[in-house]
């Protein structure tokens, strides 16, 4: 499925051109790839991959926290003799706790997952955004380039209704009629530009490359939802994370345990020799996990969430799924009564055309049969745009990244 997608201008004439011309094709993935650099969600997925490394590193040391350095001295102790002093140097490591380190790796890991499936399925509503602006763009292109067909068409009849108008066939009335549809087209002509530029500029907006020809893939042959859904996966992703920072609630304290090693100096006094004695101290808190328990009940009820979530996540992807596939079959008919109402119409204005130009047809009667087969051929346009477009819907609901 190909749209066209022309360039912008300042005039009317470059728009006109850029909307026939292709300068050259732009694939659905490339123009995805184009809209992800320069969005928002580029720059926090990049952050949270930054963060899930940060945390895998963490959990890959051997301490808990940073190490701190301990520094004391004490001179003229109560009883002890003159010019009597003790320095003490120590390093305090903080270490991890049974399980502790286990349980953040897993955290981390997960959050890397996590982060993962959060781009997949940002890519994928970033692509919807894409296929509806293509859609529109292209709905556009389709209307002027229908519009400009008209004004073409009118201005031809009007030269010939002038032509005949001076040589006395027709009435000056026919002359005035003619020329005043003519300038109604060209009036609609000017709109559809307008329309144009706007979706152009969201195009650009969005993407920041060159509306050239974007080529889409071809509705899927899928029926069902499939379970690699980005939505679905990420609804997994998040739960597991959550599970997993339950996990290390159970096992994480407030204050880690702190082993301490040392080197103590001490001075009896003048004259006497100093006496060194290596340190070793174990700081164990006692009783945190009763102060763990508000953050505990925490995760445990963002859990919950997170299972509530999933499962509405995959009764909406299912609906909404079940809804392209309606809609795409009922624009398939449509499209068919269309194809069938714009060929009547074509060989009727054809008819009376002929019937016209022998001079047994009054030109409004003419007029009406043109606006009704001009009518009929823009619905044809718009319905098999309509039709790409409950496709890509169709593509979007499973989930499909191009």
């Amino acid at each position: 499925m190909a749209f066209a997608v022309p360039t912008s201008g300042q005039t009317q004439e470059s728009t006109r051109v850029a909307s026939n011309a292709v300068a050259g094709t732009l694939t659905l993935s490339q123009a995805l790839e184009a809209a992800w650099q320069r969005s928002l969600e580029a720059s926090e997925s990049r952050s949270r991959y930054a963060r899930a490394q940060a945390d895998q590193a963490v959990n890959q040391s051997w301490l808990a926290a940073a190490p701190a350095v301990s520094m004391g001295r004490r001179e003229g102790a109560a009883g002890a003799p003159a010019a009597s002093s003790e320095t003490e140097v120590g390093l305090a490591l903080p270490l991890w706790r049974s399980g502790q380190r286990a349980a953040g790796g897993h955290v981390a890991q997960s959050q890397s997952s996590l982060a993962l499936a959060t781009e997949r399925a940002q890519r994928l509503r970033l692509a919807g955004r894409l296929r509806e602006a293509i859609g529109a763009l292209h709905l556009a292109d389709v209307e002027l380039q229908q519009v400009e067909r008209q004004v073409q068409v009118l201005g031809q009849l009007t030269q010939d209704v002038e032509r005949r108008v001076r040589a006395g066939d027709l009435a000056h009335a026919d002359a005035l009629a003619a020329r005043s549809e003519w300038l109604a087209a060209q009036a609609q002509a000017n709109s559809a530009r307008q329309a144009l530029g706007i979706q152009l500029a969201h195009w650009h907006l969005l993407t920041g490359v060159a509306p050239l020809k974007v080529q889409t893939s071809l509705a899927t042959s899928l029926t069902q939802l499939p379970d690699n859904h980005p939505e679905l996966v990420l609804a997994s992703a998040a739960m597991d994370f959550g599970q997993r920072r339950a996990d290390l609630e159970r096992v994480q304290r407030p204050d880690s345990p702190q082993l301490t090693l040392g080197m103590r100096q001490e001075q009896p006094g003048l004259g006497a020799n100093s006496q060194s004695s290596l340190v070793v101290a174990l700081r164990l808190p006692l009783g945190g996990q009763f102060y763990q328990q508000p953050r505990i009940a925490a995760a445990l009820g963002e859990l919950g969430i997170l299972q509530t979530q999933t499962q509405r996540t995959l009764e909406r992807l299912t609906a909404e799924v079940s809804l392209a596939q309606s809609q795409l079959g009922l624009v398939k008919a449509q499209l068919q009564a269309e194809q069938e109402r714009a060929q009547l119409l074509a060989e009727r204005a054809r008819l009376i055309d002929n019937s016209f130009r022998a001079g047994e047809t009054a030109l409004p009667e003419m007029l009406r049969a043109m606006a009704a087969s001009a009518s009929a051929e823009s619905a044809l346009a718009r319905q098999q745009i309509n039709h790409q477009t409950a496709m890509a819907r169709l593509e979007q609901a499973l989930g499909l990244l191009p």
